[in-house]
């Protein structure tokens, strides 16, 4: 990036080398709860958990992971629940023990679950048991020895616990029958060690911290192996980004976005924390009711989220009489931000709704848009501090400004590889650069857009047509909630647009939708085919499915 003098006038974070000096992410733990104590680090479901107790849980776990299981340095651990207080004292304990994590989704089905812990090889797991019939079924065909429940309710006290575990497993009948003989319950085991220490553990930049599974949205998922020195450098980066625009232990951030997804991992449950930030932990945010209850009482200054995301929130008339004053950021990623969605957003809050860009596969920050003014809505920002971002065409050569072509990222938060797929590795490398499979663009200000994933273009009459084009196109319109466009076949086997609408207003047309692109789009992009549809199929973390439209 210093190839551009423009640069000069931009946030000192674009040019910044950055002070790479976190060593690991138990370094990073510790010295947040030497520094913030008893100040309230998470809270969920109006339970509050200070950095000083969630230190003592950690370590009673440690201690039992190390003293009570045949579990060592460098071996694979499943952690698999919702957000709930015990996922963050989960993750750091096992970092705290030097074990390797493996994120999976709750929502997995058994051979999904199968999949990963055999590609991972797995040799114990955390589950809460609303998932545990799943576990029972494959257990015996995996490598895993030591099996921890949790329950919903475990960490919100006596009482209250107790209620909503009796709610959940008698009322709401969420808990399916399972039996799991040599399982161990977490409250137990936390009840029984708290107080012990673990043995400290040896931990460089280059030990493994996480087997991050891609979506698998091309094709197998496969595990991105993130090491500790991948994730300190994405939090020094992004340190270097904010500035001195967040307040340590000032703040209180809104964690909708599950933990086991990258972006929450990473900027709410590590950066945040470094920052001794008040962790509000969303368990189900698609009760979007119950959510906007949450953020009634919690005042935030602070909040990531994906597009879909955003646009339920907004249509939540409670959301919308909020008080937005202290509302700093709010950081949007894991798919794109339609301006329409921007716009309002800022309309509504005063604060802009900032685009951030990064996989898995980079920890996983790449680029980003300046904090305070000078960012460029409709793009993924600026590179971070230590990053190289490059265009390259099908021959993996440097494309001209403006021109189209693959993203390549190179940086420190860059994975070491694929797990166990040295070919798979090979292939989506180029020198040092990843290449993400993202085609995207760079404009003379050296902002990067993205134009849509390399495998889901669509090709007519010998011209390029991206989804993301067509659904930010169609999301303009005010009677359109949300939005999935996919290229399908004619009997000829030629190609055509296709658009998946949910309506906003009841009023909205086929006719309607084609004559609106019409004005915005070159005849060849216009959809032939609109779908009405009450929802749409959506990932996890909210992102919406092209490949499940049908």
């Amino acid at each position: 990036m210093s190839d551009f003098p423009w640069l000069k006038s931009y946030p000192e974070f674009v040019n910044k080398e950055t002070d790479l000096s976190h060593e690991n992410l138990v370094s990073i733990f510790d010295k947040a709860v030497s520094q913030f104590g008893d100040a309230t680090a998470y809270k969920n479901m109006d339970v509050e958990i200070s950095f000083n107790d969630v230190n003592k849980h950690v370590d009673a776990l440690v201690w039992y992971l190390q003293n009570k299981t045949n579990l060592k340095k460098g071996d694979k651990i499943a952690l698999q629940m919702p957000n709930l207080l015990q996922y963050p004292i989960a993750i750091f304990a096992c970092l705290k023990a030097g074990l390797v994590i493996v994120n999976t989704n709750p929502l997995y089905t058994a051979e999904e679950m199968l999949h990963q812990y055999n590609d991972s090889g797995a040799k114990a797991i955390i589950i809460l048991e609303n998932f545990a019939f799943n576990l029972e079924k494959i257990l015996s065909k995996t490598k895993i020895e030591t099996v921890i429940t949790t329950t919903i309710g475990d960490m919100l006290g006596g009482l209250k616990g107790t209620i909503v575990n009796f709610v959940i497993r008698k009322i709401k009948k969420m808990v399916p029958a399972y039996s799991l003989p040599n399982s161990i319950p977490l409250k137990g085991i936390i009840k029984e060690s708290l107080g012990q220490k673990g043995e400290k553990v040896s931990l460089t930049k280059e030990d493994t911290a996480f087997l991050q599974y891609t979506g698998g949205t091309t094709g197998v998922s496969k595990g991105a192996e993130l090491t500790h020195g991948n994730i300190c450098a994405n939090v020094s980066q992004v340190e270097a980004w904010i500035g001195k625009n967040i307040v340590d232990g000032q703040e209180t951030i809104i964690t909708a976005l599950p933990l086991y997804h990258i972006f929450a991992l990473t900027a709410n449950c590590v950066v945040f924390f470094r920052y001794g930030a008040k962790n509000i932990l969303i368990t189900n945010p698609r009760d979007m009711k119950a959510f906007c209850k949450d953020l009634v009482k919690n005042p935030f200054s602070a909040i990531t989220g994906v597009n879909t995301l955003f646009i339920g929130l907004m249509n939540q008339e409670t959301f919308r009489g909020l008080d937005f004053s202290n509302l700093k950021l709010a950081l949007g990623g894991g798919m794109a931000v339609q301006d329409a969605v921007a716009d309002e957003w800022e309309e509504l809050t005063k604060c802009p709704l900032l685009e951030a860009y990064g996989l898995s596969e980079t920890s996983p920050a790449a680029t980003i848009n300046p904090y305070n003014g000078n960012h460029k809505k409709g793009t993924i920002g600026l590179p971070l501090p230590n990053t190289e971002v490059r265009i390259f065409d099908d021959n993996r050569k440097e494309v001209a400004t403006g021109e189209p072509g693959e993203i390549g990222i190179k940086g420190p938060q860059v994975m070491k590889g694929y797990w166990n797929r040295p070919e798979e590795t090979k292939n989506c490398m180029h020198g040092d650069f990843f290449l993400t499979g993202d085609i995207g663009t760079m404009d003379e200000d050296g902002f990067f857009k993205i134009v849509d994933r390399k495998k889901e273009m669509i090709l007519i009459s010998g011209f390029n047509v991206y989804p993301n084009d067509v659904e930010k196109a169609i999301a303009d319109n005010p009677k359109v909630l949300e939005v999935g466009v996919r290229g399908e076949k004619n009997d000829d086997g030629t190609e055509f647009v296709r658009a998946f609408i949910v309506k906003k207003d009841d009023s909205l047309t086929e006719e309607e939708v084609i004559e609106f692109c019409r004005t915005k789009l070159t005849n060849y992009k216009v959809p032939k085919s609109i779908s009405f549809r009450d929802e749409l199929p959506k990932s996890n973390v909210g992102k919406i499915l092209r490949r499940l439209l049908k």
